[in-house]
């Protein structure tokens, strides 16, 4: 394993690699400390720290809505919004046997995507279209929904966030025809600078026969309305 890597430890003891099966300008920046601390740890850590960012504020934590915000806060960034920086709730994509010899594009589209900027820390919302040509293998549709929750559930840029869901299929589909394509609104646009709610982000990753054949890709647009 490479050791420049962070690792998790699986409920077995085993040591789990975050994301060493991507290439490396699609790994996640983590510190190799990442995970030295326990869940709880992280939540008392981020509650202590976001409490004095509020005192800073000038916000009166003895109030009875504010009192508890803190911990919760803490708890929402561990168990929901980042909690796929932890490789432990990576997806387990299962294959199953082509046996009804379905060879056409296979299209999961308006999957929801909830993100966060690594620049401003506020919410990317959107939806991802992902495709796929069979071979011997499919896939269960939902796992293609829970690698893209994934990927995004940690702070994120959406470029690299396409390739990560793109690179994934690819690995776990073992083919390289797999199509990503990803539209979402930047609260970062939004809610602060230029304050454009009226524009969105579109970016998208096209393996195999996708990138080959401009006929491919048109069909996976016109399925998912584009």
């Amino acid at each position: 394993m490479d050791k420049s890597v962070p690792a998790a430890t699986a409920p077995d003891g085993a040591a789990v690699p975050v994301d060493a099966h991507l290439s490396p300008d699609l790994r996640t920046p983590l510190r190799p400390d990442a995970f030295d601390l326990s869940d709880e740890e992280k939540v008392a850590g981020i509650a202590e720290h976001f409490r004095e960012i509020m005192n800073l504020l000038g916000l009166d934590l003895n109030d009875d809505s504010l009192n508890g915000t803190p911990r919760r806060v803490a708890k929402m960034f561990v168990h929901e919004w980042f909690k796929g920086l932890d490789p432990v709730h990576r997806p387990e994509v299962r294959l199953f046997a082509n046996r009804y010899q379905y060879q056409q594009m296979l299209v999961e589209r308006d999957i929801t995507l909830f993100s966060c900027c690594e620049h401003h820390f506020v919410p990317i919302i959107g939806k991802a279209h992902v495709a796929y040509l069979p071979g011997e293998h499919v896939v269960g549709l939902s796992k293609l929904n829970r690698v893209v929750q994934y990927y995004a559930r940690r702070p994120q840029v959406q470029e690299r966030l396409t390739r990560q869901i793109a690179e994934e299929l690819k690995q776990a589909l073992g083919t390289d025809d797999v199509a990503v394509l990803i539209e979402a609104d930047h609260l970062c646009v939004m809610s602060r600078g230029v304050n454009d709610t009226s524009s969105s982000t579109l970016t998208a990753e096209y393996g195999g026969e996708f990138g080959r054949s401009e006929a491919l890709r048109s069909e996976f647009l016109r399925l998912i309305g584009k």
